[in-house]
């Protein structure tokens, strides 16, 4: 551990052999009679793929303040002061001959994705990089890629283009794809594991209960610096640790018992879709409050994705059933998918905002964009974009907001916006043609 006399190093760390834990921000990292430290400030996108019911999604209250939900985004009601919603918002380059490819590609790009079935792909630095080479030069990981399907798909996926368009959110350059990460454990060493190889240290925790038993000893030390209040903090911290660590470890056992995964998940990982993706997002968390990383994407699904959802009485497969030809019933069924992915996010949110940091909460500090690269699935249009905007990017953004464009606006003026709220100063990306000044 690094303490000084006047306050504990923000960088602070808990080591043992093979892992390093880092802490939450603690009362004893800020030094006496100094101002309040500046919040982190971070950048997360939350991917859903083949757009929604537009009907159900968009509020029918034209009203620029956001005071009531439409049913698909409900179970987002509670954060109401933290989101902002828009209406027609448009991404011109995710149209071509192979709009789920693109619709994927465009998201985080806004770049035309060039047609080839080849390994001469090539699309455009994706923002959250762009974010990452700012915001990830003081963290461990410049940027945490996930995703919840772990897919081999090599060749032509979608009329002509390369597999790797939908495979990949975030691209590092034209002509690098960050693939994804599903696996939790994976993702739970890129964060704490520090030492010898991964089958080094996966050997290491079978003989170990928890990641924390190597530190134990300064997490003793590390105690009898703090007040009561930090301890408390340290605490609740460690324990979501352990907590997430069983998970995954249930999630092992059962697999190793036999239990046969389904097609859309990797060996290793909780049986039921909903219990994966809040795993992800408790180790988005964990990598907030160690402040591993600042900047995050997640893919809820891939584009073109057949998985059934019979947890919420939809056994329909997700990519036929938004082929609705406008009916009703389909219209319906789809409506409960989205639902089901929005509340799946809501939980993310109430993790955020229950998490303290500081004067304030995680949430408060955070940024984070949920949508779509496709608007209407049923024809594959690319304009009225499904987007949220949830998190207070420590004070810069309003909050309770819908935002409706009177004409098609380019989804890159949101991101260009978003780096700017997070303190990344950018003249231009992609095809934008300014920032949100509402937001």
């Amino acid at each position: 551990m690094i303490i000084t006399r006047k306050a504990l190093s923000r960088r602070t760390l808990l080591r043992g052999l093979g892992a390093t834990v880092a802490l939450p921000l603690l009362d004893a990292m800020v030094p006496a009679l100094s101002a309040a430290p500046v919040p982190v400030r971070r950048l997360g996108w939350v991917y859903i793929p083949m757009g929604c019911n537009p009907l159900q999604w968009f509020p029918t209250d034209t009203s620029s303040s956001l005071t009531r939900l439409s049913p698909i985004l409900s179970p987002l009601t509670p954060y109401l002061d933290r989101l902002t919603l828009f209406k027609n918002v448009e991404n011109k380059n995710a149209y071509s001959a192979g709009n789920h490819a693109t619709a994927n590609a465009a998201y985080l790009s806004s770049a035309k994705a060039r047609q080839t079935e080849g390994t001469d792909y090539e699309l455009g630095t994706t923002v959250d990089q762009i974010a990452a080479q700012h915001l990830g030069r003081e963290t461990a990981l410049p940027s945490l890629e996930l995703g919840m399907d772990l897919l081999t798909t090599v060749g032509d996926c979608d009329n002509g283009f390369a597999c790797v368009y939908q495979n990949n959110l975030s691209w590092s350059s034209p002509t690098s794809p960050l693939p994804a990460e599903a696996h939790p454990r994976v993702v739970f060493e890129r964060i704490f594991g520090d030492g010898g190889s991964a089958s080094e240290r996966r050997a290491e925790l079978k003989r170990n209960a928890s990641i924390l038993d190597w530190v134990n000893e300064d997490i003793a030390g590390l105690k009898k610096q703090l007040g009561a209040s930090d301890k408390s903090k340290v605490d609740h911290y460690l324990e979501s640790v352990r907590e997430v660590e069983r998970r995954i470890q249930k999630a092992e056992s059962k697999t190793t018992d036999g239990a046969v995964p389904d097609a859309d998940r990797p060996v290793g990982v909780p049986a039921a879709y909903g219990d994966h993706v809040k795993l992800m997002f408790d180790l988005q968390v964990l990598a907030m409050q160690a402040d591993a990383t600042r900047v995050f994407t997640f893919q809820l699904a891939r584009e073109t994705s057949t998985r059934t959802y019979p947890e919420v009485g939809v056994s329909d497969p997700h990519h036929p059933l938004t082929h609705h030809s406008n009916d009703p019933e389909k219209m319906a069924r789809l409506a409960i998918v989205n639902r089901y992915h929005v509340s799946l996010f809501a939980y993310f949110l109430e993790k955020l905002k229950t998490t303290r940091e500081g004067d304030g909460s995680l949430l408060d500090h955070s940024l984070f964009l949920y949508g779509s690269g496709m608007g209407n699935p049923d024809i594959h249009d690319h304009i009225n974009l499904p987007l949220v905007v949830a998190g207070g990017a420590a004070g810069r953004v309003k909050g309770a907001q819908y935002i409706q464009y009177k004409d098609p606006t380019p989804l890159a003026n949101l991101h260009l916006t978003l780096l700017d709220r997070a303190g990344v100063q950018l003249d231009k990306f992609a095809d934008s043609t300014g920032k949100v000044v509402e937001l």
